[in-house]
């Protein structure tokens, strides 16, 4: 008996090791991408300039639409350990490994420690989650301080004390200063005490979420001019009912999937998510925490696509904490009901294959918008010659390749004012000392040579729509010389030379 009780408390540092070595896998090698990039790039600026460049007017919002609460954690953590892929990837496989943590607590609270073993690694293995656990943005976070705030509310409402509806208030504030999307989660938390007509809870939830707003005040007196930039201008279009269907890929496989292995993915989860669902409602109200679980998976979802139906702002990542609850759900359903062996098993199974997919997948993908970009700017940097100038035609391939080489002078041509890709306002630009120009013409005036840095997906997009290639490629055929063309991956590079 002693024995077995100490080879139980070694279950949880087993699968947190697990977790970690997971999200360890290729972090080094693993391409930068445009968001990450901006990440570093805007936070090794500092505070004060963060806060320049994201509440500065930039006519009709503000200039960035996310809160500074990420973009300072990592400012502080590349003090103290560098701003390399492998440091500043790191602090979100930190905050991914000690959401798999809260979910043993929180799911051992809930049911058993046989649920929170299984549930903890689920996430710990989860495509979704792992993704998230690697990449340099704030929504590993944004799991993090959400699951605790979770736990916390179970902790408050089971009668733990003051001290957890405090925990809750401040775990809620962090998630809102990590993303404004963490209330689309927060909304039907709190609103779980109205839903069990639990008064006592309701009231505790009320005064908790009073100080949490607080806290957030000085971030909620932006957020008016926040919420104005993104109806004008933001990237995310008006989700469909495909979404719906997506969802469900994302939460057990992540997306993308090769297109040989959608429908696999699609069976799997299907297969998984309605079995589980019948196990569930087969319970009814014997097993009301399975329920909640259930409601705290789909609902944020759910409530996040009808806003978005008004006003496009529904991102599967920002679903992530909703991910965390879904795999504590599903190992409740599979090992928590009388589910018959047989069925588990081949659940279990097609979990493992669409799990293995999932990550094979994160592991291997190099398409849009990944590149290699060190190594594009260390060729650059070795032929380009005086009087040559390295124009991108777009800030997606300008800032990863400015991560690697801050010297490089390398310049992009800005998207449409106004438009839905026009996201990185001009405050923003003139923080990070991005240099800009309204068109290839504007971009080349003065250029002996040109180096053209474009996505082959962005050339397709050209022809797709009926033009014979890019605009910016077509300016540059017109009016300069074609020497060569190179393939880097997802980039095409010309390089131009202007006719006598």
């Amino acid at each position: 008996m002693i024995f077995f009780t100490q080879k139980k408390r070694f279950t949880l540092p087993i699968i947190l090791l697990l977790a970690a070595a997971i999200r360890m896998i290729g972090i080094a090698a693993r391409p930068i991408w445009y968001d990450e990039a901006f990440a570093v790039l805007f936070s090794a600026k500092g505070p004060a300039a963060m806060a320049y460049g994201t509440l500065t007017s930039t006519g009709a919002g503000a200039a960035d639409i996310h809160p500074l609460g990420y973009y300072t954690l990592l400012w502080l953590w590349m003090r103290a350990f560098g701003s390399s892929l492998i440091a500043t990837r790191l602090l979100s496989i930190l905050a991914g490994t000690s959401t798999v943590a809260l979910v043993w607590w929180l799911a051992r609270e809930l049911f058993n420690e046989k649920t929170a073993m299984v549930a903890s690694v689920f996430v710990a293995l989860a495509p979704f989650q792992v993704h998230y656990s690697q990449e340099i943005r704030m929504y590993s976070f944004l799991a993090l301080w959400l699951m605790l705030a979770t736990y916390a509310y179970v902790r408050g409402a089971q009668g733990g004390g003051t001290k957890w509806w405090f925990v809750f208030a401040v775990s809620a504030a962090l998630a809102q200063y990590t993303h404004n999307l963490a209330a689309f989660y927060l909304i039907p938390l709190a609103a779980t005490p109205l839903l069990r007509r639990d008064w006592k809870t309701l009231r505790a939830v009320v005064l908790s979420g009073l100080g949490a707003l607080l806290l957030y005040l000085p971030w909620l007196l932006q957020l008016p001019a926040q919420v104005t930039k993104v109806s004008t201008a933001y990237w995310v279009e008006r989700p469909g009912p495909d979404k719906l269907f997506t969802l469900l890929l994302v939460y057990v496989t992540n997306l993308p999937l090769p297109n040989k292995l959608l429908f696999v993915g699609l069976f799997i989860a299907l297969a998984v998510v309605a079995i589980a669902a019948l196990q569930t409602f087969r319970q009814g109200n014997r097993n009301t925490n399975a329920l909640w679980l259930f409601y705290l998976a789909f609902t944020p979802p759910l409530l996040l696509f009808l806003v978005s139906q008004w006003m496009p702002v529904y991102i599967e990542r920002a679903l992530l904490p909703s991910g965390v609850i879904f795999c504590i759900w599903l190992a409740w359903a599979l090992f928590n009901t009388a589910l018959p062996v047989p069925i588990r098993n081949g659940l279990l199974a097609m979990l493992t294959v669409g799990i293995s997919i999932g990550l094979y997948q994160h592991i291997a993908y190099r398409g849009f918008p990944y590149a290699p970009y060190q190594n594009l700017d260390v060729s650059l940097r070795e032929r380009v010659r005086p009087g040559d100038v390295i124009v991108h035609s777009s800030k997606l391939s300008l800032l990863p390749a400015a991560y690697f080489d801050q010297t490089l002078p390398q310049i992009f041509i800005a998207d449409p004012p106004g438009g839905s890709t026009d996201t990185l306002a001009e405050a923003t630009r003139k923080v990070l000392g991005l240099t800009t120009a309204s068109d290839a013409e504007s971009a080349t005036r003065d250029a002996r040579r040109v180096w053209f840095v474009i996505f082959k997906k962005s050339i397709e997009e050209a022809q797709t729509a009926g033009a014979a290639t890019h605009p910016h490629l077509q300016y540059l055929n017109q009016h300069f010389k074609l020497i060569a063309t190179e393939d880097w991956g997802e980039l095409q590079v010309y390089l131009f030379e202007r006719q006598p």
